[in-house]
């Protein structure tokens, strides 16, 4: 759970921008980034599968995020991560345990924040399939890495044509493994509690947590 979201761990950022690729794809691209970055904070539940068809194995989970600016609080896997601007903390309450880890170690990957603008930068594009899902059409864009070093062979970005929302992400690996995250319900600008995004140590000291700082 240290790294919660497959968004947290399949795309390390470069500072390649958006030359020499599809101007359709770089056109809703943009819209879906200028979309996200107008909203005061987001709030998405979704499913995340997992399927790897060489180890014949496969598992699906749901989970739910809140972003606001760079602070985040997600919850997958019986475990729930929070970034308060300054430190993560994963706190993990089948083992009575929270992890805190500072902000740099966050850096250099995706992190819940940049979920819906993970796309922006490291990767060539070109415009892909249309899909009716339910009446709604989902254009997907297919992500290839630009670091040939990379675990991931492609991604495919599906946006609602209508709201410019994300509605999946497919993730493929190099070694056949595929994550699929499909929004469920896409949630903007909601009353927040004022302490959805702080850590209260004292609290889970109190109730026997081992606190691990990084």
């Amino acid at each position: 759970m240290k790294k919660v979201l497959p968004f947290i761990l399949f795309i390390a950022l470069s500072a390649t921008t958006f030359a020499q690729n599809s101007p359709k794809a770089k056109a809703l691209l943009d819209d879906v980034y200028n979309k996200v970055k107008s909203y005061d904070n987001i709030e998405v539940a979704f499913k995340y599968a997992l399927e790897n068809t060489e180890a014949n194995t496969k598992s699906e989970t749901k989970g739910n995020a809140t972003m606001q600016g760079e602070k985040y609080r997600v919850n997958l896997f019986g475990a729930t991560q929070l970034f308060d601007g300054a430190k993560v903390y994963t706190i993990v309450p089948d083992n009575e345990e929270v992890t805190i880890d500072d902000k740099s170690e966050e850096e250099d990957t995706i992190t819940p924040s940049k979920m819906l603008t993970f796309y922006r930068e490291g990767h060539n594009y070109k415009w892909d399939i249309l899909q009716n899902v339910q009446g709604r059409k989902i254009q997907y864009v297919k992500l290839t890495p630009i670091d040939t070093y990379s675990d991931i062979k492609s991604i495919l970005l599906g946006i609602d044509a209508e709201t410019k929302h994300i509605y999946k992400v497919i993730e493929t690996g190099k070694n056949g493994t595929k994550t699929t995250i499909t929004v469920n319900s896409f949630k903007t600008n909601q009353p927040l509690s004022k302490s959805l995004f702080t850590f209260d140590q004292a609290k889970y000291e109190d109730e026997g947590y081992y606190i691990i700082k990084n």
